[in-house]
């Protein structure tokens, strides 16, 4: 009995009970995978032996799915699905991300708005309860929508951040980190946002270049230029470059500076640091705001004076400006210089303006006592330091990165990477597991949410007594033996934990088979935005840790945008739900929609346009397949290739044959779009347009149509697990694609005689087919066609049936040599001539006309469009964007006219 397909392809009514059918399987969890039915290329005959792993990117349990997770699942489960079929144990290892300051912002939002709390009203316990409960809610909610894009995740192996398992994988890297001298506390400067309320790392920054003013302030017998003149407040010295003659009888002195309604005392220094050509060659130190001032500060032994805190305004040492945001402070300051008449000049100045990755304040350099890795220092034992050890894994090729152009920029960042600020002050998340006897550090400890007090005073700030720094809970001090223990309210950056996801989801600490059979990992496979935020981290963390690399491989794919190839965004209107997508088109028009036509670490453009491109090919492999189950259905699936008894049959196994092997070899090279055009062109042209269509005139192609089918449904599998799976259950019955058996090398098929030959029959029919378009002659009107062959005679001659019929012709003529006839149009293919007699199937007089009008309206854009694409003062004012457009247009048209007036020519 032949299987049947229903007439239309509607993955809305399938997609959730394959999906289904996957889970029951219990075939995502690699333990659980069958023998191989055959030997294929990797030489794994029966047992799976070869292992392939790689672990899920955590999405945030705080937001939905977007488009660029959308990519990042679609790319992931490609790789994963080919591995499985290829005979590979393989494990693709799901988890979630607390993200613990977007979680408790979302949070704190919701209690604000639904019950009129803060956090601190409820108190850190029952704040906390809260946050659990709303993660319990999303993280179900993210699930299901991966599941939704067919990811074939193995579910029993699922993790999340801040789980128990993960909890203690933390603690035990903080206790060996700071047991081997490389976590410590200091006072220095960070990256603070006022919004968040927290530190931020150095790459949690985001550099913007903007429109600034540079503001030229009298400084006693000085002029310093500056970008932030409320900071001036708290300067203590004024610095010059040592060699810049016009200020070394500075050099050492205090000066008493008016700055309108405050007097401050600065001392003149000479650093090296200072640019002599910036503004005046003097510039107001300020190390409690600054990077760089803080660290001229420690060379000179200069105090701090913080003028601006962490709620973002100015603070009492800002005498009559206490208590206003620093903008507002901005103001008001610049307005006093003014009439103090203090204020020599300002300038427009381009400055890049540092901002919060999340939420996009403007951060606030600041003084603070906080946990710190040291990124620099020798490790006891390895003799290296940690980006020393990051650094080697890629330099050294243990590490690919793909594409290789990040490889500089990793470099880059690597080696300018500065010690990592692991501590935030927040409520969620890690807590610093670190704890203090109140007893022998005779401090409480007190950190409130409006500002971090002098904490040096209340912590201490090395090894000291009193401090413990443990895996478990301590009961008791160990120095004192009292009980009055508190630990520190700091939680860890987020990127501390997941640096350790690699080895921290396999189970580490615990040895066990997982961590053994499965790290490193081959693959990871993440956008290029965060290279440095979580790539970097984990293989400094890994190399640390485990003295192995956490992945052999890393694909940074780009960012999704819109059609206009911007960043797709709320404020914009122009984001596009992957869920909403892919239950209006299919989840594998979404999938393909992210493949094909992406390169690793370049953007995409996306759009529903596109989405609904790929809707249609997923239903033409539909109807492909229908058409071969209709007609060859009750042919049996074919394990050895069948027998070729025509060109057309030998051309089609040996194309398939080639492209088959060609697209293992682009996957193999993470080279998927293109692996995918491939594989979307045999299917739609080679064998739907050509192969198909030479089934209806040639008899008994059952078996190659079957055996075609079979492994082109394996090869899509996973490009489109839905539809090709959906296929394969008419052909198969119970059994699952996606275990089935990649499809066997079929070398032996391929012959580039037989394939050259069929390509000469190609190339005549599709001449043939652009000559009947070019003239507008009706699809379904028959012609006659008069071939000199040449050489080719007798191969055209015996494929004369297969010509005629592809070329919608109804009397054809094959000779050596025929010569041209009068009123026809004629063609050159190769050395072969042809020529189609016109008389009864185009009036010429009229078709003449008509190119001959098409052809003058284009002479006339044509000249239109030149007349600004020649002028300069057009070309100088005119948006780029559209200069671009009118070129591509203009060369477009003049392409076209070329080709109607060799028409005209012709006729």
């Amino acid at each position: 009995m032949k299987p049947e397909l229903a007439k239309a392809y509607e993955p809305q009514k399938c997609e959730a009970e394959i999906y289904k059918r996957w889970e029951k399987s219990g075939f995502f969890n690699p333990d659980n995978l069958p023998p191989l039915k055959s030997s294929g290329k990797a030489g794994l005959p029966g047992k799976r032996t070869a292992k392939f792993s790689i672990v899920l990117p955590p999405p945030n349990v705080t937001g939905i799915l977007h488009m660029g997770h959308a990519a990042m699942l679609a790319i992931e489960d490609l790789v994963v699905r080919y591995k499985r079929m290829r005979g590979y144990k393989t494990l693709w290892l799901p988890g979630v991300d607390h993200a613990a300051i977007a979680t408790q912002a979302k949070v704190e939002k919701i209690l604000l708005k639904e019950k009129k709390l803060s956090r601190h009203d409820l108190g850190r316990k029952k704040f906390l309860q809260e946050v659990a409960a709303y993660v319990e809610t999303t993280r179900a909610a993210i699930i299901s929508q991966i599941k939704k894009m067919g990811s074939s995740l193995d579910w029993s192996r699922m993790t999340y951040t801040l789980d128990e398992a993960r909890t203690r994988a933390v603690r035990t890297v903080f206790k060996k980190m700071y047991d081997d001298g490389l976590i410590y506390r200091g006072e220095r400067i960070v990256n603070w946002c006022p919004r968040c309320g927290s530190t931020l790392s150095d790459d949690e920054v985001e550099h913007r270049e903007t429109e600034g003013k540079l503001y030229f302030i009298k400084y006693g017998p000085l002029v310093v230029a500056t970008t932030r003149p409320e900071t001036k407040i708290g300067d203590t010295a004024a610095a010059v470059h040592p060699d810049d003659e016009r200020y070394r009888k500075y050099h050492g002195k205090e000066i008493e500076v008016p700055l309108g309604k405050i007097k401050i005392k600065v001392k003149v220094i000479a650093d090296p640091a200072v640019d002599p050509a910036f503004g005046t060659g003097v510039v107001g130190v300020t190390p409690a705001h600054s990077q760089d001032d803080f660290a001229m500060a420690g060379r000179h032994k200069l105090p701090l004076v913080r003028v601006i805190g962490t709620d973002g305004r100015m603070t009492s040492e800002a005498g009559p400006y206490a208590g206003l945001a620093s903008a507002e402070c901005r103001e008001k300051f610049i307005d006093d210089l003014v009439a103090a008449k203090l204020l020599s000049k300002i300038e427009d100045y381009p400055i890049s303006l540092s901002v919060c990755y999340r939420c996009e304040t403007p951060i606030e350099p600041l003084p603070s006592l906080q946990w710190f890795v040291d990124v620099n220092k020798k490790i006891p034992r390895r003799g290296k330091s940690l980006k020393q050890l990051a650094a080697e894994a890629v330099r050294e090729g243990d590490i690919k990165i793909i594409p290789d152009r990040f490889e500089k920029i990793y470099f880059h960042w690597m080696d300018n990477l500065r010690d990592w600020c692991i501590s935030r002050q927040i409520w969620f998340g890690h807590r610093i597991p670190v704890w203090y006897c109140i007893s022998c550090t005779s401090k409480k400890v007190d950190r409130t949410h409006e500002m971090i007090k002098s904490l040096s005073q209340m912590y201490p700030t090395g090894k000291e007594k009193g401090v413990m720094v443990s895996i478990d809970e301590p009961k008791v001090c160990p120095y004192c033996g009292g009980s009055d223990i508190q630990q520190d309210p700091d939680t860890l950056d987020t990127w501390f934990s997941s640096g350790l996801w690699t080895f921290s989801t396999l189970g580490w600490p615990e040895e066990n088979a997982d961590l053994k059979n499965y790290h490193p990992t081959d693959l990871m496979e993440t956008g290029y935005d965060i290279i440095f935020f979580w790539v970097a981290r984990m293989i400094l963390m890994t190399t640390y840790v485990l003295d192995e690399i956490p992945f052999s491989k890393v694909y940074l794919h780009g960012l999704v945008r819109d059609e206009l190839g911007r960043k797709m965004s709320k404020s914009l209107g122009n984001q596009i739900d992957p869920v909403e997508v892919a239950e209006k088109f299919g989840t594998d028009a979404v999938r393909l929609s992210l493949l094909i036509g992406a390169s690793p670490g370049n953007d995409m453009k996306m759009s529903e346009e596109k989405i609904a491109g790929f809707r249609n090919f997923a239903n033409k492999l539909w109807n492909i397949s229908r058409y071969v189950l209709t007609s060859a259905g009750a042919a049996k699936l074919q394990p050895k290739p069948p027998k070729a008894k025509t060109l057309a049959d030998a051309w089609i196994l040996s194309r398939f044959a080639r492209v088959k092997e060609r697209v293992e070899e682009l996957i193999e090279d993470y080279q998927l779009s293109a692996a995918g055009e491939l594989l979307r062109d045999f299917t739609w042209g080679d064998f739907a347009d050509w192969y198909l269509e030479i089934s209806k005139i040639e008899n008994k192609k059952d078996e190659i149509l079957m055996f075609i089918l079979e492994r082109l449904l394996a090869l899509w599998h996973p490009f489109m697990p839905f539809v090709t799976e959906h296929i394969w259950s008419q052909i198969s019955g119970k059994d699952l694609l996606m275990i089935h058996d990649w499809p066997k090398d079929e070398k032996k098929l391929i012959d580039k005689k037989r394939e050259n030959e069929f390509g000469k029959i190609q190339e005549l029919v599709t001449r043939v087919r652009n000559l009947r378009a070019a003239y507008k002659i009706d699809p379904a009107k028959k012609i006659n066609l008069l071939i000199s062959a040449g050489a080719d005679e007798k191969l055209f001659t015996e494929h004369a049936a297969v010509i005629a019929a592809l070329a919608r012709a109804e009397k054809i003529e094959i000779k050596k040599k025929i010569k041209k006839p009068g009123q026809c149009l004629a063609l050159v293919v190769g050395r072969v001539e042809v020529f189609m007699p016109v008389g009864g199937v185009i009036d010429l007089e009229k078709e003449l006309a008509r190119l001959k009008m098409e052809a003058e309206n284009l002479q006339r854009y044509i000249r239109s469009m030149r007349i600004n694409l020649d002028n300069p003062e057009y070309l100088s004012k005119a948006p780029k964007n559209i200069v671009e457009l009118h070129k591509a247009n203009a060369i477009a048209a003049e392409a076209r006219l070329e080709k109607l007036n060799q028409q005209i020519k012709a006729l």
